[in-house]
């Protein structure tokens, strides 16, 4: 297959306003240790880089800031089984007026030199996942192998991945060649005294309620791997705090966010409801 490296200005739809994908006001981001400036490091590089953490610890909010403090447009996928490498390098569509090429997001983010950021990789087939490595590696190219182009990346885009290391079995990991082509940051929930303040910042719950739903937490993360496969996230508490916040029963709110989401089982449920009385009474 030979590849037209002549940028493709006027025949697809890859001429998308970077506005459009710029986030005008500040995300709330609490910064735990010193990743935030490990991150803008990386940027500078043009490192690819791996954002390794539970469910709900923090890894889109801190795209998203580093995103608004860098200035730079973010393009994020959700990634899942079912997602081609089709839907993430583009496709040839028919329209009235015949076929037309539009950009997938990864091409579009390599085209306008966005940060594409990958939620939750390990979700999409390793085949799809495979067309990423041209992008992370010193040659920094895209073949769009159905259009004969080979993009050439904007010299500031950057590619982002995250994944849950706790949550994969062996048919659900990265492969090592993947894996190697990125810089990593890990990510944890916070200590109990910044998850409380994420709390009152983000709910807006007084300081002594949002310290007894992160003892709860607390309490239910010690349970992981003895009958919880995941432990209380912070977005969780943030969704317990809103509903506290908006007049609801804490017992009621914890129940319907913190208990219910991540146990079936009724004995786990009990020893969960309990804890949430204990603080709760």
């Amino acid at each position: 297959m030979l590849f037209d490296q002549t940028p493709q200005n006027g025949n697809s739809d890859s001429n998308a306003n970077a506005d459009e994908y710029r986030i005008q006001t500040e995300p709330y981001y609490r910064t735990v240790h010193d990743e935030a400036n490990l991150y803008e490091a990386a940027y500078k590089a043009r490192m690819p880089m791996m954002l390794k953490g539970p469910t709900g610890s923090g890894k889109t909010r801190f795209v998203e800031y580093m995103a608004w403090k860098l200035q730079r447009p973010l393009i994020s996928v959700a990634c899942n089984e079912d997602m081609t490498a089709s839907d993430l390098v583009g496709r040839y569509l028919l329209d009235k007026d015949g076929t037309r090429w539009q950009d997938g997001p990864l091409t579009t983010a390599a085209r306008m030199g966005a940060i594409c950021y990958l939620d939750e990789i390990v979700e999409a087939r390793q085949d799809t996942t495979v067309v990423i490595h041209p992008l992370t590696d010193h040659r920094r190219v895209l073949p769009l192998e159905k259009k004969g182009e080979l993009v050439e990346a904007h010299p500031d885009f950057q590619i982002v991945i995250s994944y849950n290391p706790g949550y994969q079995n062996l048919m659900k990991d990265l492969k090592q060649s993947t894996k190697q082509r990125f810089g990593a940051l890990d990510f944890d929930y916070p200590d109990p005294e910044t998850e409380t303040e994420i709390l009152a910042h983000e709910t807006g719950v007084d300081r002594d309620t949002a310290g007894k739903l992160v003892e709860i937490a607390q309490r239910a993360r010690n349970l992981k791997g003895h009958g919880l496969d995941e432990g209380i996230s912070t977005r969780l508490l943030v969704y317990a705090g809103q509903l506290i916040h908006k007049g609801v029963d804490p017992r009621d709110a914890c129940s319907m966010t913190l208990v219910r989401p991540i146990t079936d089982d009724p004995d786990m449920r009990d020893t969960l409801d309990s804890a949430v009385s204990a603080f709760f009474s």
